[in-house]
């Protein structure tokens, strides 16, 4: 399984950008899909997953209402729309995937990683 995160950027503050997490087979079926990002010298954060068929979606507290994630089975691809960004949204942030119960927003409950894609908000 590969993943490939796209759609980072520089943006200002208020602004929106769409990440898309591509993957290399039919994953959305069966797999949960969950974006994650890491600030310097923070750790990494859970912030949004979607579950396999898209039947759960969780979002965390510092993104929701903002953020939407959503899955496009055709296509093997998880998108994260961002909308309201903020300076403190600047992170690289990762798509990962996994198929067990475990918490959502745990780095270590995923088994594969894509590469990470810079998104930058300027104040």
């Amino acid at each position: 399984v590969q993943l490939q995160a796209s759609g980072g950027g520089l943006v200002q503050a208020g602004g929106s950008l769409r990440l898309a997490c591509t993957a290399s087979t039919f994953l959305l079926n069966y797999y949960t899909i969950g974006w994650f990002r890491q600030a310097p010298g923070k750790e990494r954060e859970g912030i949004s997953c979607i579950s396999s068929s898209s039947i759960t979606i969780y979002y965390a507290d510092s993104v929701k209402g903002r953020f939407t994630i959503s899955g496009d089975n055709a296509r093997n691809t998880v998108y994260l729309q961002m909308n309201s960004l903020k300076p403190e949204d600047t992170a690289v942030y990762y798509c990962a995937t996994k198929r067990g119960n475990g918490l959502w927003n745990s780095s270590s409950e995923y088994d594969y990683w894509g590469q990470g894609t810079q998104v930058t908000v300027s104040s």
